[in-house]
């Protein structure tokens, strides 16, 4: 009887348990396949203007963001089914502040300054719209993922941080580096003290996928290291059954093509950005070239102006001299002829006089 009753009970827990990694794995996908449509809401969404806080395509897709980080993060205090702690004080930030330290330029010291940001939460959420501004989101969150160590140490095992979902994440956010961005970093919007909701609704008219998980072969290697998560079907919502028929099998190749376009027009809009980006600065170049060349011309034209100058006033100068010795000689001429005059002034007097002397007698 009472070995009955403990397998029972070894039973009971193991399928509990099994439960449990089918909602971490729902989690996951569920995360992972909002943020996916949110991206490409926000790629259809942009024009010329930049996103701000008032875009709500934009605040959906922060909480989205916000959740995924946060995703059975260490720090949450308020249970195993909350994904944010109950005071706000600690947050996906924390890992992030240590993870992103070695990205060069990186914003981290000029969040930890900003006066009236004070709590970690407000703080991961300025850090969001800094990196979006800088176009290096996804940067960030790659660089973060590298340091298998630091995110090993504040994620739960099962968090999408620490699965192949991650890696699909970062590239979904490389194609936000073809939006541009322009955030007031204060107001209630970051003042840490809510959790973030997302709102499902504008997402309604998207076909669910979950295809890039769904088949076996795809399970094995996302969840090869956690069997205990390799469920056969979604616990939610079964995207195969016993059953399938071939029109099934044609949807969910359809699907997964829509997710591969929509990746692609994600990298060929970062391209055309790139390419866009590449073309100015060619212009640039070509202009920073011809101004260096007229600033060229123009010093060469006022070093042979100052050359001429130069030799003007050595001319000048040897004139000035040369009148100098002239004046000199005449000066000197005239008091020669001067003393031979006064010379020859006292002789004829002398003379004269001897001869009336000489009459005289």
């Amino acid at each position: 009887m009472e070995s009955g009753c403990i397998q029972t009970a070894m039973a009971m827990g193991l399928t509990s348990k099994k439960a449990s990694a089918r909602s971490v794995c729902a989690e996951r996908k569920n995360l992972i396949t909002v943020c996916r449509f949110s991206v490409k809401t926000l790629l259809e969404k942009y024009t010329a203007e930049p996103i701000d806080d008032s875009s709500e395509e934009f605040i959906n897709f922060a909480a989205i963001l916000e959740h995924i980080l946060s995703h059975r993060f260490k720090g949450n205090t308020a249970g195993s089914g909350s994904w944010f702690s109950s005071d706000g004080q600690r947050s996906f930030w924390e890992y992030i502040r240590l993870a992103c330290s070695k990205v060069q330029n990186n914003c981290i010291a000029s969040i930890e300054n900003i006066e009236n940001i004070s709590t970690s939460r407000a703080k991961g959420r300025a850090w969001i719209r800094v990196a979006l501004m800088e176009k290096r989101l996804s940067e960030y969150v790659s660089t973060a993922l590298r340091d298998t160590r630091t995110t090993r140490r504040f994620y739960d095992d099962g968090a999408i941080m620490l699965r192949e979902e991650a890696t699909v994440l970062t590239g979904m956010l490389i194609g936000l580096s073809a939006i541009d961005f322009s955030f007031c970093l204060k107001g209630e919007t970051l003042d840490g003290k809510s959790s973030a909701v997302i709102d499902y609704t504008p997402y309604l008219k998207f076909t669910q996928s979950y295809d890039y998980l769904s088949d076996e072969e795809d399970r094995r290697s996302v969840d090869s290291s956690n069997s205990e998560e390799s469920v056969p079907e979604h616990p939610y919502i079964p995207l195969v059954t016993d059953e399938e028929s071939w029109s099934n099998k044609c949807r969910k190749m359809e699907q997964r093509f829509k997710i591969v376009y929509a990746q692609k027009g994600y990298l060929e809009e970062l391209v055309r950005l790139r390419e866009s980006q590449l073309k100015n600065v060619e212009t640039e170049n070509k202009r920073l070239r011809a101004k260096v060349e007229e600033l060229t011309v123009q010093s060469q034209q006022e070093k042979k102006e100052l050359e001429a100058i130069v030799l003007e006033l050595q001319a000048q100068l040897r004139s000035f001299h040369s009148l100098e010795q002239l004046s000199a000689e005449v000066s000197l001429n005239s008091d020669s002829q001067k003393t031979d005059g006064r010379q020859n002034g006292d002789a004829a007097w002398t003379s004269a006089g001897n001869n009336v002397c000489c009459r005289a007698f």
